[in-house]
């Protein structure tokens, strides 16, 4: 996939998310969730929920795991802080890795947007409170966060069993970490299919940057 390839799918997939948003918002609202809270596409969505139930042990699992893709930002951060201090200037720093933490900006923004902003609350309590739970904030962190450890980890090595094996983890990973929410019963099912519309634009565009950081480094270089 080229780098326009990159920008129009990504912009594909956030006009979807946006349409997704929207329709939840006006398709089959009822108030069947916590507390008489309204909840689009009700019919599908209590189908659905009744169909996993709630299994409070995998939410618990899905959660302390969501501290894989924050170890992940946490590993970039680090490296680009030595990348800044050895090379002692902002502009010197790898510019993917400099993208790579405003995208992560980003992501972080988007979510706080949504917890201001709830579209959805979550089908059940937790201790007791409603939660926010449009789009899922942890499909949202791993769909967003995995695949960069994929594409860097690509881009910095040669070394096909470290690629290898690298993508096999974060594909595996992020399958049982989509899967575990969704049936886990503690979002709607249309919670998670917004969160994969999002974390998969934000993504594409964050390689289409890359993919044009690369192209003027590449122009620069043969200029000199």
């Amino acid at each position: 996939m080229n780098k326009k390839k990159h920008l129009w799918t990504g912009i594909c997939f956030l006009l979807a998310f946006l349409l997704w948003t929207a329709l939840i918002r006006c398709v089959d609202v009822q108030a069947v969730g916590p507390n008489g809270t309204k909840v689009g596409f009700a019919a599908f969505n209590l189908w659905f929920h009744h169909l996993t139930g709630v299994h409070m042990t995998i939410y618990t699992i899905t959660d302390w795991l969501g501290l894989v893709p924050i170890a992940v930002c946490m590993g970039f951060g680090v490296v680009g802080v030595f990348q800044l201090i050895r090379r002692r200037s902002l502009l010197r720093v790898d510019p993917d890795i400099i993208l790579l933490g405003l995208y992560y900006i980003l992501v972080i923004l988007g979510y706080l947007v949504f917890e201001m902003i709830p579209v959805n609350y979550r089908p059940i309590l937790i201790n007791g409170a409603l939660e926010a739970s449009y789009p899922s904030s942890t499909t949202l962190l791993v769909l967003s966060v995995m695949p960069t450890l994929m594409f860097q980890v690509d881009r910095r090595t040669d070394k096909p069993l470290v690629r290898k094996v690298t993508g096999l983890f974060v594909i595996a990973f992020s399958a049982f970490m989509v899967t575990g929410r969704l049936i886990a019963g503690v979002h709607w099912a249309t919670d998670i299919l917004g969160a994969v519309f999002l974390s998969l634009g934000l993504f594409l565009l964050y390689r289409y940057a890359v993919d044009a950081a690369d192209c003027r480094g590449e122009d620069r270089n043969g200029i000199q």
